[in-house]
């Protein structure tokens, strides 16, 4: 069948799918200027089926319409269709609102004899007349809509189909190898890495985020792919107030007793809703900058000065962050509170006018996203969680890394071991990089 190409741009199809609670495809199935401006073509084309969006392309570039949950009626000169899904919408150039039925007896009814019209309640009615199509609006009871009363030409008429879409993508977005090679090519990156910097010999990366984000369970994590056994180090917990109050610095072997690798993680005490309840936004960038001395506690009320035990006046490269990792849970993305946001996003300025890199690693994927981890990056729900993240924080898209820390499990896996080896050789390239400009 051949449904043509629909004149919606993809940042109105974007918002016209917003207004479902389920995650939809629209499927074009009638078109009036490649079909004729006739319900009898309408009512052929959709074949009596439900779910169903009408849009009309008004002269004036905005688009008006409306959503049937029921089955399109058979034709007949005057016939109502009672649906609690209509729904009636309105699309500009930013935004789409959309007003649900009230009255849902009289949601859409369509007539068919001297006057050819279909009409979601008495507020929108698209008239079919001489072969083309004009737009009567005005408000009503069925929909509680405050549209001013007008009457316009449209452009163009179309009805899609709305289908179910599922969360799987048909190909993933990203290119991952999900294989035992592809791992151990990953761990050997990782640990023959050494820095292209002169009088450097670590990487030092710090983890920020609020509590219970999973800081100090990815450290335990990276441990414990190299060591192929979870490790269970006593640096987590599950307080409401987080388990790390000290700035810690953890090297990482490749192995029991051996030397440390390049990269080293640093771990301190979580983000708060306010600096009362974290740490502050003074004391990070105090890190950052290198001021701040191994094992420093740290204090909502003393912040750290130069007059504070330890603190380094003038830090060398080597006490200096070189990446700032922000920490986030997936399943509580929505629920971060707008002043830890802000205090991400300022976090995220000051790494960047330090010309630190950055990362966000996403952290409980294996509860937001598919089961099959093999499918994380074909994922819808993943990828707006990703995307809900780089905004939160002010990065791009390709900034986001998706992992999962080792909890409950005893034994390792290779997918999991590939999310967290990936992040982790994530981080190097983008100290090289940063330290090539």
């Amino acid at each position: 069948m051949d449904f043509g190409i629909s004149r919606m741009d993809l940042q109105t199809e974007k918002r016209l799918v917003k207004l479902f609670s389920s995650r939809v495809n629209l499927c074009l199935l009638y078109q009036g200027s490649r079909h004729g401006f006739s319900i009898c073509t309408i009512q052929e084309k959709t074949q009596k089926q439900g779910n169903l969006i009408f849009l009309a392309y008004l002269e004036s570039g905005a688009i008006m319409g409306g959503y049937l949950g029921g089955k399109f009626p058979s034709l007949h000169y005057s016939e109502c269709v009672q649906d609690k899904k209509a729904f009636v919408f309105l699309v500009s150039q930013n935004t789409a609102i959309h007003f649900p039925v009230v009255d849902a007896c009289q949601a859409f009814h369509i007539k068919s004899n001297e006057t050819k019209m279909i009409s979601f309640g008495e507020c929108l009615n698209m008239e079919m007349k001489n072969d083309s199509c004009f737009v009567k609006v005005g408000n009503d009871a069925v929909y509680n809509t405050s549209w001013p009363e007008i009457t316009e030409s449209c452009v163009d008429v179309e009805v899609h189909r709305v289908q179910d879409a599922g969360d799987l993508m048909l190909l993933p977005w990203r290119e991952m190898s999900w294989t035992e090679i592809y791992r151990e090519n990953l761990k050997k990156d990782l640990v023959s890495y050494k820095p292209d910097i002169v009088g450097l010999s670590q990487v030092r990366a710090l983890l920020l985020g609020p509590v219970g984000a999973g800081k100090s369970s990815f450290i335990n994590s990276i441990k414990s792919v190299l060591c192929r056994h979870v490790v269970n180090l006593p640096i987590t917990g599950s307080g409401s107030d987080g388990f790390t109050s000290k700035l810690k610095s953890y090297p990482i072997r490749a192995e029991k007793g051996g030397q440390p690798i390049a990269l080293t993680l640093c771990d301190l005490k979580g983000l708060g809703d306010t600096e009362e309840t974290g740490l502050s936004l003074h004391d990070a960038l105090a890190v950052i900058k290198g001021h701040a001395p191994e094992g420093y506690k740290f204090q909502s009320k003393a912040p750290l000065q130069p007059n504070s035990p330890g603190y380094r006046v003038d830090p060398a490269l080597q006490d200096k962050i070189h990446c700032v990792l922000f920490v986030l849970d997936a399943c509580r993305l929505h629920s971060y509170s707008k002043e830890l946001k802000d205090t991400l996003k300022k976090l995220h300025w000051e790494s960047s006018d330090l010309g630190i890199p950055q990362l966000v690693l996403l952290t409980h994927v294996e509860l937001a996203g598919p089961s099959d981890m093999h499918n994380i990056y074909a994922s819808h729900n993943l990828r707006e969680k990703m995307e809900e993240a780089a905004e939160m924080v002010g990065v791009p898209l390709f900034s986001v890394l998706p992992v999962k820390n080792y909890a409950s499990e005893l034994n390792v896996d290779y997918d999991t071991d590939i999310l967290l080896l990936s992040a982790a050789c994530q981080i190097l390239h983008s100290v090289d990089y940063a330290f090539e400009d």
